[in-house]
């Protein structure tokens, strides 16, 4: 594991499992991703999400059998997915934004920690399995229709899981769209 120090006093602890070193290298992904690639990438999310300072985010680069033991575990679903995310704060410790409903009256838990210790936003696990097949076989991107660079849907994915971190979601079509325009100036899709 690898902590990145990110904007803000945040900090983005960078695991990957050992089955998916492989899948990571330029020859699966089509160009060379590093990791300060992606931890920029999460900064940037979590800048854009309004996250609290000094937070720590957790993102591991998994197979699809660790994510499907995941998604089996915590969202009751057979088989791999793409990205999980396990928030650790109520969607009110964020700004309010269009990507989802924020409830009133939820806040951050104000809880006390040992000196220079951060708070803990939650976790993300990002299939790079997933992500590679779905680049490769046109079925990436934020609709599901675009052939690219599995590393670009490696950023997407990473970018979408910090957004659900921050209380962003796309079960409601305005929801959606908020959250897809908000990755696409995230990424630089425009």
């Amino acid at each position: 594991m690898t902590r990145y120090r990110l904007r803000d006093g945040r900090a983005l602890d960078l695991d990957v499992c050992e089955a998916a070193r492989p899948l990571l290298g330029a020859a699966a992904l089509g160009r060379r991703l590093t990791r300060r690639e992606i931890a920029s990438t999460v900064d940037r999310a979590l800048t854009a999400a309004g996250a609290p300072g000094r937070g720590l985010v957790g993102l591991t680069l998994a197979d699809d059998p660790t994510i499907a033991e995941l998604n089996g575990a915590h969202m009751g679903k057979a088989g791999p997915t793409d990205v999980l995310s396990f928030p650790l704060l109520p969607p009110g410790a964020y700004p309010s934004h269009g990507g989802g409903a924020v409830p009133t009256g939820a806040s951050a838990i104000a809880f006390a920690l040992p000196p220079r210790s951060r708070p803990l936003l939650g976790e993300i696990v990002v299939s790079v399995e997933r992500a590679v097949v779905q680049a490769r076989e046109g079925r990436g991107g934020q609709d599901g229709d675009r052939r690219w660079d599995p590393a670009d849907e490696i950023l997407l994915l990473a970018t979408h899981g910090t957004l659900h971190l921050c209380g962003w979601d796309h079960a409601e079509p305005v929801e959606e769209a908020a959250m897809r325009r908000l990755e696409r100036d995230i990424l630089g899709l425009d």
